[in-house]
């Protein structure tokens, strides 16, 4: 439901990384590499976290803090996958976003949306959300 009251600002970071990975790697061309994730995650970042610095107008169209961590983070989660066309790559880039969003604005946003509850690096390539479904069977 988050994407339904953004206001289309989703849509602008998210078409931005897209462009920049269009025209750096090309779609799904990017290797499947940290550098990637951190390239391409960050990218979108800092352009999105810009984007509300010269707009202050713009956090007041989504639901403050907590929406424009979530927002900002599916830009780049998105924009990595773009590139690598890979999944956990894309998750990579989220948490990325989460703890450079975290770094410039010392909170991700309020009512215990809290770092420890939205960024999970540890789970990117991790077998323990799959337990019980044998690695063979999902393909890795």
């Amino acid at each position: 439901a988050t994407a339904a009251y953004t206001d289309n600002v989703l849509d602008d970071f998210t078409t931005f990384g897209k462009e920049y990975v269009e025209d750096k790697y090309g779609i799904g061309e990017a290797p499947n590499t940290m550098d990637t994730v951190l390239d391409v995650g960050s990218e979108v970042t800092f352009y999105a976290l810009e984007q509300f610095e010269d707009y202050p107008a713009l956090l007041e169209t989504i639901f403050g803090g907590s929406q424009r961590a979530s927002i900002v983070a599916a830009a780049a989660g998105c924009s990595t996958g773009f590139a690598t066309a890979n999944a956990q790559t894309a998750l990579s880039g989220w948490y990325l976003s989460m703890l450079l969003h975290k770094e410039q604005h010392s909170r991700l946003g309020f009512y215990g949306y809290d770092l420890q509850d939205q960024c999970g690096s540890t789970n990117v390539f991790s077998v323990r959300g799959d337990e019980g479904l044998p690695t063979e069977l999902r393909g890795a």
